[in-house]
């Protein structure tokens, strides 16, 4: 398989890392999903408050 090229920025100071090229976050969710829930939630909450 071929190797995924990574560009990399200059270090304008001495012993700067850049952590974020090696880091895969192990949770992926879409931020549609985030945008239902939030609006799930805000309906969720208007109903109970109907109700009660």
């Amino acid at each position: 398989m071929a190797r995924e090229k990574k560009v990399r920025m200059p270090m304008s100071t001495a012993g700067l890392v850049m952590y974020f090229d090696e880091y895969k976050e192990k949770i992926q969710i879409k931020p549609e999903y985030i945008v239902y829930a939030g609006f799930g939630i805000a309906a969720l909450e208007i109903l109970v408050r109907m109700l009660h």
